[in-house]
Protein backbone atom coordinates (compact mmCIF):
# COMPACT_ATOMS: atom_id res chain seq x y z
CA UNK A 1 0.00 0.00 0.00
CA UNK A 2 0.91 3.46 -0.60
CA UNK A 3 0.43 6.27 1.93
CA UNK A 4 -0.08 10.01 1.25
CA UNK A 5 -0.11 13.02 3.59
CA UNK A 6 -3.73 14.76 4.31
CA UNK A 7 -2.95 17.25 7.41
CA UNK A 8 -0.94 15.45 10.66
CA UNK A 9 -2.37 11.54 8.96
CA UNK A 10 -0.62 9.34 6.91
CA UNK A 11 -3.43 7.92 4.76
CA UNK A 12 -3.79 4.96 2.35
CA UNK A 13 -3.14 6.73 -1.05
CA UNK A 14 -6.60 5.35 -2.08
CA UNK A 15 -9.05 4.58 0.99
CA UNK A 16 -12.56 3.77 1.49
CA UNK A 17 -15.86 4.99 1.36
CA UNK A 18 -18.06 3.19 3.32
CA UNK A 19 -21.86 4.79 2.16
CA UNK A 20 -22.21 2.16 -0.24
CA UNK A 21 -22.25 -0.10 2.37
CA UNK A 22 -25.51 1.16 4.49
CA UNK A 23 -27.32 3.36 1.92
CA UNK A 24 -27.42 4.96 -1.80
CA UNK A 25 -27.17 2.61 -4.63
CA UNK A 26 -30.28 0.49 -3.91
CA UNK A 27 -30.51 -2.42 -1.41
CA UNK A 28 -27.15 -2.12 0.62
CA UNK A 29 -25.21 -5.82 1.67
CA UNK A 30 -26.34 -7.42 4.37
CA UNK A 31 -24.31 -6.56 7.67
CA UNK A 32 -22.02 -9.72 7.59
CA UNK A 33 -21.05 -8.63 4.14
CA UNK A 34 -20.06 -5.26 4.80
CA UNK A 35 -17.92 -6.76 8.09
CA UNK A 36 -16.42 -8.93 5.27
CA UNK A 37 -15.59 -5.23 3.37
CA UNK A 38 -14.32 -3.30 5.97
CA UNK A 39 -12.00 -5.89 7.65
CA UNK A 40 -10.40 -6.81 4.23
CA UNK A 41 -9.95 -3.42 3.34
CA UNK A 42 -7.90 -3.04 6.45
CA UNK A 43 -6.46 -5.99 6.42
CA UNK A 44 -5.08 -4.85 2.37
CA UNK A 45 -3.42 -1.81 4.61
CA UNK A 46 -6.59 0.34 4.03
CA UNK A 47 -6.12 3.00 6.82
CA UNK A 48 -8.62 6.08 6.24
CA UNK A 49 -12.69 5.29 6.58
CA UNK A 50 -14.82 7.95 5.37
CA UNK A 51 -18.45 8.00 7.04
CA UNK A 52 -21.65 10.46 8.32
CA UNK A 53 -24.25 10.71 10.10
CA UNK A 54 -26.36 10.73 6.90
CA UNK A 55 -25.46 7.16 5.54
CA UNK A 56 -28.33 4.73 6.20
CA UNK A 57 -29.57 7.80 9.12
CA UNK A 58 -26.50 5.97 11.20
CA UNK A 59 -26.57 2.57 10.17
CA UNK A 60 -23.06 3.28 8.32
CA UNK A 61 -21.42 5.14 11.50
CA UNK A 62 -22.75 2.22 13.65
CA UNK A 63 -21.32 -0.74 11.30
CA UNK A 64 -18.34 1.15 11.05
CA UNK A 65 -18.19 1.63 15.04
CA UNK A 66 -19.07 -2.19 15.88
CA UNK A 67 -16.61 -4.02 13.43
CA UNK A 68 -13.36 -1.62 13.49
CA UNK A 69 -13.54 -1.00 17.14
CA UNK A 70 -10.64 -3.32 18.14
CA UNK A 71 -8.68 -1.92 15.69
CA UNK A 72 -9.32 1.85 16.24
CA UNK A 73 -5.55 2.28 16.55
CA UNK A 74 -4.68 1.20 13.08
CA UNK A 75 -7.14 3.66 10.91
CA UNK A 76 -8.10 7.39 10.30
CA UNK A 77 -11.96 7.94 11.23
CA UNK A 78 -13.51 10.64 9.36
CA UNK A 79 -16.98 11.46 9.19
CA UNK A 80 -19.78 13.93 9.09
CA UNK A 81 -22.34 16.49 10.45
CA UNK A 82 -24.59 19.24 9.20
CA UNK A 83 -26.56 16.68 7.48
CA UNK A 84 -28.27 13.79 9.21
CA UNK A 85 -31.29 12.13 9.04
CA UNK A 86 -34.17 13.58 11.52
CA UNK A 87 -37.12 11.99 12.71
CA UNK A 88 -40.86 13.50 11.78
CA UNK A 89 -44.32 12.13 12.00
CA UNK A 90 -43.93 10.73 8.84
CA UNK A 91 -40.53 9.14 9.02
CA UNK A 92 -36.94 10.38 9.27
CA UNK A 93 -35.76 12.72 6.83
CA UNK A 94 -32.60 14.51 5.29
CA UNK A 95 -31.96 17.92 7.32
CA UNK A 96 -29.17 20.26 6.41
CA UNK A 97 -28.56 21.82 9.82
CA UNK A 98 -25.80 24.05 10.63
CA UNK A 99 -26.31 25.73 13.55
CA UNK A 100 -24.13 25.40 16.16
CA UNK A 101 -26.52 23.31 18.56
CA UNK A 102 -27.00 21.29 15.91
CA UNK A 103 -23.86 20.31 14.60
CA UNK A 104 -22.90 19.47 18.44
CA UNK A 105 -25.47 16.95 18.43
CA UNK A 106 -24.66 15.56 15.58
CA UNK A 107 -21.27 15.08 16.55
CA UNK A 108 -22.44 13.70 20.29
CA UNK A 109 -24.39 11.35 18.36
CA UNK A 110 -22.02 10.37 16.15
CA UNK A 111 -19.13 9.39 18.47
CA UNK A 112 -21.82 7.20 20.55
CA UNK A 113 -22.47 4.81 16.92
CA UNK A 114 -18.48 4.87 16.24
CA UNK A 115 -18.11 3.73 19.53
CA UNK A 116 -15.01 6.07 19.78
CA UNK A 117 -13.98 8.75 21.65
CA UNK A 118 -12.58 10.91 19.19
CA UNK A 119 -13.00 11.11 15.06
CA UNK A 120 -9.96 12.44 13.23
CA UNK A 121 -11.31 14.21 10.75
CA UNK A 122 -14.88 15.53 11.16
CA UNK A 123 -16.24 17.57 7.97
CA UNK A 124 -19.53 20.11 7.52
CA UNK A 125 -21.55 17.38 5.49
CA UNK A 126 -23.14 20.65 3.43
CA UNK A 127 -22.69 24.58 4.71
CA UNK A 128 -26.22 25.20 5.72
CA UNK A 129 -26.81 28.34 3.69
CA UNK A 130 -28.90 30.26 6.38
CA UNK A 131 -26.15 29.88 8.85
CA UNK A 132 -22.79 32.18 8.29
CA UNK A 133 -20.35 29.58 7.69
CA UNK A 134 -18.22 31.39 10.42
CA UNK A 135 -20.81 30.40 12.79
CA UNK A 136 -20.97 26.78 11.68
CA UNK A 137 -16.73 26.24 11.37
CA UNK A 138 -16.94 28.21 14.55
CA UNK A 139 -18.38 25.52 16.81
CA UNK A 140 -16.59 22.77 15.31
CA UNK A 141 -13.61 24.14 16.48
CA UNK A 142 -15.15 24.41 19.84
CA UNK A 143 -15.31 20.26 19.04
CA UNK A 144 -11.77 20.18 18.76
CA UNK A 145 -11.23 21.83 22.18
CA UNK A 146 -13.88 19.76 23.48
CA UNK A 147 -11.43 16.60 22.48
CA UNK A 148 -14.21 15.44 20.40
CA UNK A 149 -12.53 16.04 17.12
CA UNK A 150 -9.28 16.18 16.09
CA UNK A 151 -9.00 18.08 12.92
CA UNK A 152 -11.73 20.03 10.59
CA UNK A 153 -12.89 19.28 7.23
CA UNK A 154 -15.95 21.16 4.69
CA UNK A 155 -17.58 19.02 2.05
CA UNK A 156 -18.65 20.19 -1.31
CA UNK A 157 -18.11 23.95 -0.67
CA UNK A 158 -16.61 27.31 -2.78
CA UNK A 159 -13.02 28.51 -2.97
CA UNK A 160 -14.15 31.67 -0.96
CA UNK A 161 -16.34 29.49 1.36
CA UNK A 162 -12.97 27.17 2.33
CA UNK A 163 -10.91 30.93 2.59
CA UNK A 164 -13.66 31.77 5.20
CA UNK A 165 -13.96 29.30 7.25
CA UNK A 166 -9.97 28.55 7.21
CA UNK A 167 -9.93 31.75 8.89
CA UNK A 168 -11.82 30.99 11.89
CA UNK A 169 -9.92 27.59 12.27
CA UNK A 170 -7.74 25.31 10.43
CA UNK A 171 -8.83 23.46 7.82
CA UNK A 172 -7.08 20.08 7.44
CA UNK A 173 -9.13 18.64 3.96
CA UNK A 174 -11.69 19.51 1.55
CA UNK A 175 -13.94 16.55 0.30
CA UNK A 176 -15.71 17.30 -3.09
CA UNK A 177 -16.65 14.65 -6.33
CA UNK A 178 -13.87 14.59 -8.13
CA UNK A 179 -13.40 12.29 -11.68
CA UNK A 180 -12.72 12.38 -15.02
CA UNK A 181 -16.06 13.52 -15.77
CA UNK A 182 -16.65 15.55 -12.62
CA UNK A 183 -14.09 18.55 -12.41
CA UNK A 184 -15.65 21.19 -11.12
CA UNK A 185 -12.66 21.09 -8.44
CA UNK A 186 -10.49 22.26 -11.32
CA UNK A 187 -12.32 25.64 -11.51
CA UNK A 188 -10.90 27.05 -8.38
CA UNK A 189 -11.14 24.84 -5.45
CA UNK A 190 -7.75 22.58 -5.96
CA UNK A 191 -5.77 25.77 -6.21
CA UNK A 192 -7.46 27.41 -3.03
CA UNK A 193 -6.81 24.22 -1.30
CA UNK A 194 -3.60 24.02 -2.39
CA UNK A 195 -2.63 27.71 -1.63
CA UNK A 196 -3.72 27.21 2.21
CA UNK A 197 -1.97 23.82 2.53
CA UNK A 198 -5.25 21.90 2.42
CA UNK A 199 -5.58 18.27 1.56
CA UNK A 200 -8.29 17.12 -1.27
CA UNK A 201 -10.05 13.98 -0.78
CA UNK A 202 -12.30 12.63 -4.00
CA UNK A 203 -15.52 11.03 -3.60
CA UNK A 204 -17.19 9.21 -6.55
CA UNK A 205 -13.97 9.00 -8.27
CA UNK A 206 -14.92 6.04 -10.46
CA UNK A 207 -18.13 8.72 -11.64
CA UNK A 208 -20.73 6.36 -9.62
CA UNK A 209 -19.61 3.01 -11.26
CA UNK A 210 -19.86 5.12 -15.02
CA UNK A 211 -16.06 4.94 -15.64
CA UNK A 212 -16.13 1.35 -14.51
CA UNK A 213 -17.40 0.48 -17.74
CA UNK A 214 -19.58 -2.12 -15.72
CA UNK A 215 -23.50 0.04 -15.59
CA UNK A 216 -24.29 -0.60 -18.97
CA UNK A 217 -28.07 0.26 -18.65
CA UNK A 218 -29.25 2.69 -16.04
CA UNK A 219 -33.13 0.94 -16.27
CA UNK A 220 -31.31 -1.77 -14.33
CA UNK A 221 -30.83 0.34 -11.51
CA UNK A 222 -33.13 -0.75 -8.44
CA UNK A 223 -35.77 1.89 -7.08
CA UNK A 224 -34.27 3.67 -4.37
CA UNK A 225 -30.86 4.54 -6.09
CA UNK A 226 -30.00 7.73 -5.72
CA UNK A 227 -28.30 8.07 -9.47
CA UNK A 228 -31.97 7.85 -10.71
CA UNK A 229 -32.47 11.66 -9.53
CA UNK A 230 -29.12 12.53 -10.90
CA UNK A 231 -29.20 14.21 -14.68
CA UNK A 232 -26.33 12.78 -16.14
CA UNK A 233 -28.03 8.49 -15.66
CA UNK A 234 -31.30 10.10 -16.86
CA UNK A 235 -31.77 7.37 -20.02
CA UNK A 236 -31.37 10.60 -22.65
CA UNK A 237 -28.10 11.76 -21.23
CA UNK A 238 -26.65 8.44 -20.05
CA UNK A 239 -26.89 6.97 -24.19
CA UNK A 240 -24.85 9.75 -25.10
CA UNK A 241 -22.26 9.19 -22.09
CA UNK A 242 -22.17 5.51 -22.84
CA UNK A 243 -20.60 6.50 -26.28
CA UNK A 244 -17.51 7.87 -24.20
CA UNK A 245 -16.66 4.26 -23.49
CA UNK A 246 -15.65 2.03 -25.83
CA UNK A 247 -12.46 4.35 -26.67
CA UNK A 248 -11.94 4.62 -22.96
CA UNK A 249 -12.19 1.04 -22.50
CA UNK A 250 -9.55 1.00 -25.27
CA UNK A 251 -6.71 2.87 -23.41
CA UNK A 252 -7.35 1.35 -20.53
CA UNK A 253 -6.73 -2.52 -21.86
CA UNK A 254 -3.77 -0.67 -23.98
CA UNK A 255 -2.21 0.44 -20.71
CA UNK A 256 -2.56 -3.40 -19.10
CA UNK A 257 -5.23 -2.14 -16.56
CA UNK A 258 -9.07 -1.98 -15.93
CA UNK A 259 -11.13 0.97 -16.98
CA UNK A 260 -11.39 2.04 -13.38
CA UNK A 261 -8.00 1.45 -12.46
CA UNK A 262 -7.40 3.50 -15.00
CA UNK A 263 -9.78 6.21 -13.80
CA UNK A 264 -7.99 6.12 -10.24
CA UNK A 265 -4.58 6.41 -11.72
CA UNK A 266 -5.89 9.62 -13.68
CA UNK A 267 -7.26 11.07 -10.04
CA UNK A 268 -3.75 9.89 -8.14
CA UNK A 269 -1.93 11.64 -11.04
CA UNK A 270 -3.84 15.01 -10.56
CA UNK A 271 -1.23 15.70 -7.56
CA UNK A 272 0.07 13.69 -3.96
CA UNK A 273 -2.43 16.18 -2.03
CA UNK A 274 -5.40 14.08 -3.68
CA UNK A 275 -7.03 10.93 -1.39
CA UNK A 276 -9.36 8.71 -3.45
CA UNK A 277 -12.09 7.36 -1.75
CA UNK A 278 -14.35 4.86 -3.80
CA UNK A 279 -16.21 2.87 -2.38
CA UNK A 280 -17.62 -0.92 -2.95
CA UNK A 281 -20.11 -3.89 -1.91
CA UNK A 282 -17.37 -6.04 -3.54
CA UNK A 283 -14.21 -7.87 -2.37
CA UNK A 284 -13.42 -8.37 -5.88
CA UNK A 285 -13.81 -4.82 -7.01
CA UNK A 286 -11.90 -3.64 -3.75
CA UNK A 287 -8.91 -5.26 -4.64
CA UNK A 288 -9.06 -3.97 -7.99
CA UNK A 289 -9.35 -0.57 -6.84
CA UNK A 290 -6.33 -0.82 -4.46
CA UNK A 291 -4.12 -2.06 -7.02
CA UNK A 292 -4.52 1.31 -9.17
CA UNK A 293 -2.25 2.87 -6.59
CA UNK A 294 0.57 0.76 -8.09
CA UNK A 295 0.22 1.76 -11.81
CA UNK A 296 3.00 4.24 -13.22
CA UNK A 297 1.17 5.35 -16.24
CA UNK A 298 2.77 7.13 -19.25
CA UNK A 299 1.79 10.87 -19.14
CA UNK A 300 0.21 10.34 -22.89
CA UNK A 301 -2.49 7.60 -21.67
CA UNK A 302 -3.39 9.91 -18.92
CA UNK A 303 -3.88 13.13 -21.12
CA UNK A 304 -5.73 10.81 -23.58
CA UNK A 305 -8.15 9.69 -21.00
CA UNK A 306 -8.63 13.64 -19.53
CA UNK A 307 -9.07 14.22 -23.52
CA UNK A 308 -11.91 11.80 -23.98
CA UNK A 309 -13.92 12.09 -20.57
CA UNK A 310 -14.28 16.04 -19.03
CA UNK A 311 -16.52 18.31 -18.82
CA UNK A 312 -17.20 19.09 -22.46
CA UNK A 313 -17.97 15.48 -23.53
CA UNK A 314 -20.07 14.87 -20.68
CA UNK A 315 -23.48 14.91 -21.14
CA UNK A 316 -26.12 15.97 -18.02
CA UNK A 317 -25.66 18.04 -14.44
CA UNK A 318 -23.98 15.82 -11.68
CA UNK A 319 -26.68 17.36 -9.38
CA UNK A 320 -30.82 17.93 -10.62
CA UNK A 321 -31.41 21.72 -9.66
CA UNK A 322 -32.81 21.18 -6.34
CA UNK A 323 -29.56 19.35 -5.24
CA UNK A 324 -27.41 21.82 -6.81
CA UNK A 325 -29.34 24.77 -4.42
CA UNK A 326 -28.22 22.68 -1.74
CA UNK A 327 -24.34 22.54 -2.76
CA UNK A 328 -22.14 25.81 -2.81
CA UNK A 329 -19.62 24.76 -5.42
CA UNK A 330 -18.55 26.65 -8.78
CA UNK A 331 -19.73 24.88 -11.98
CA UNK A 332 -18.78 25.31 -15.81
CA UNK A 333 -20.58 27.44 -17.82
CA UNK A 334 -23.10 25.38 -19.57
CA UNK A 335 -22.37 23.99 -22.93
CA UNK A 336 -23.66 25.55 -25.95
CA UNK A 337 -26.62 24.06 -27.65
CA UNK A 338 -25.10 21.65 -30.86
Amino acid sequence: MHYRTLGAFEVSAISLGCMSLSYAYGVPPSAEQGERLLLSALDAGVNFFDTAALYGFGNNEELVGRVLKPHRQRYTLASKGGMAGVSFPDGVKRVIDGRPEAIRKNCEDSLKRLQTDVIDLYYLHRWDKKVPIEDSVGELSRLVERGWVRTLGLSEVSAATIRKAHAVHPITAVQTEYSLWTRNPEIAVLQTCRELGIGFVAFSPVGRAFLTGRLSDVQTLEAKDIRHNMPRFHPEHYAQNLKLLPAFEKLAQEAQCTPAQLALAWLLHQGVDIVPIPGTTSLEHLSENLAAADLKLPASVLAQAGALINQSTVSGDRYNAQSQIEVDTETFAPKAPH
